[in-house]
C-alpha cells in the first residue's frame, strides 16, 4: 500500500496487534482469470511461527478461494482499524482540506492448505477459544459429537499463509503541526462516534484497534 514515511509503522509486534484486534479480514487472492478474488473471513495470526509471523484461517469447501491458494499465488490479507473522518474546521492553521485518519495493516504470503484433522479441529477450537472470550457462559467444541465435528469439517478448507511482507500504517495526524494533533485529537475525542473516539485514543498513543 501506498505509506508516506511519515506514517509508515516497521513494528512487527505493533502490526501483529492491529491484526488480533481487527481479525476479521479481507483476503485477496488472483483466480484462475488473474481476477483479484476476496473473502471476508476471521484470520488469527501466530507471531511465533515465521519471522513475521503466520496466518491461519479456513473458508467454506464451496469457496473457490482455497484453490487459488493451493495453486501458490501470492495473497493479501487486509486488516483495517479504527478510522475518522478529519474537519479542516478543526485545524488552526488556514487554508486546509479534509482528510481521513486512519491504521491498517497489509500482510502478503502465499498460502498453503493445512489437510490434518487434527490440526484443522486446533484452529476451530482456537477461534472458538478467542472469539467466545472469557465469560460466564462460554460455548465450547467439547460437548458436540464428534460425527457430527467431522461432518462439519469436511465442509471446510483450512488454511496457513507464512507472511513475508508486512506493512503498517497509522495516518494519525502526524503531518500537521503540534496544535492541528491536538485541535484534531480533541474533536475526536469529543465525537459520539465510537469510531473517532478509538482514533483520538490511537493519536493518544493507545495500542492498536
Amino acid at each position: 500500500m501506498y505509506i508516506p514515511k511519515q506514517f509508515q509503522i516497521t513494528d512487527t509486534a505493533w502490526c501483529h496487534a492491529l491484526m488480533r484486534a481487527q481479525s476479521f479480514a479481507v483476503m485477496i487472492t488472483a483466480d484462475d482469470a488473474g481476477v483479484p478474488f476476496a473473502t471476508h473471513l476471521p484470520i488469527l495470526v501466530d507471531p511465533a511461527r515465521g519471522p513475521l509471523g503466520t496466518l491461519r484461517g479456513h473458508v467454506a469447501r464451496a469457496n473457490p478461494h482455497w484453490s487459488y491458494l493451493a495453486a501458490g499465488r501470492p495473497t493479501l490479507v487486509v486488516f483495517a482499524g479504527a478510522h475518522a473522518y478529519v474537519s479542516p474546521s478543526w485545524y488552526a492553521t488556514h487554508p486546509s482540506v479534509p482528510t481521513w485518519n486512519y491504521v491498517a495493516a497489509h500482510a502478503t504470503g502465499t498460502g498453503t492448505l493445512v489437510e490434518d484433522p487434527a490440526q484443522v479441529t486446533a484452529l476451530l477450537a482456537d477461534l472458538v477459544r478467542i472469539y467466545e472470550g472469557g465469560g460466564p457462559a462460554v460455548w465450547s467444541m467439547d460437548g458436540l459429537p464428534g460425527d457430527y465435528v467431522a461432518g462439519m469439517q469436511r465442509g471446510i478448507v483450512a488454511f496457513e499463509i507464512p507472511i513475508e511482507r508486512l506493512e503498517g500504517k497509522a495516518k494519525l495526524s502526524q503531518n500537521r503541526d503540534a496544535v492541528d494533533q491536538a485541535r484534531t485529537r480533541e474533536a475526536l475525542a469529543a465525537s459520539d462516534d465510537p469510531l473517532a473516539r478509538a482514533v483520538a485514543a490511537l493519536m493518544a498513543g493507545a495500542p492498536p484497534r
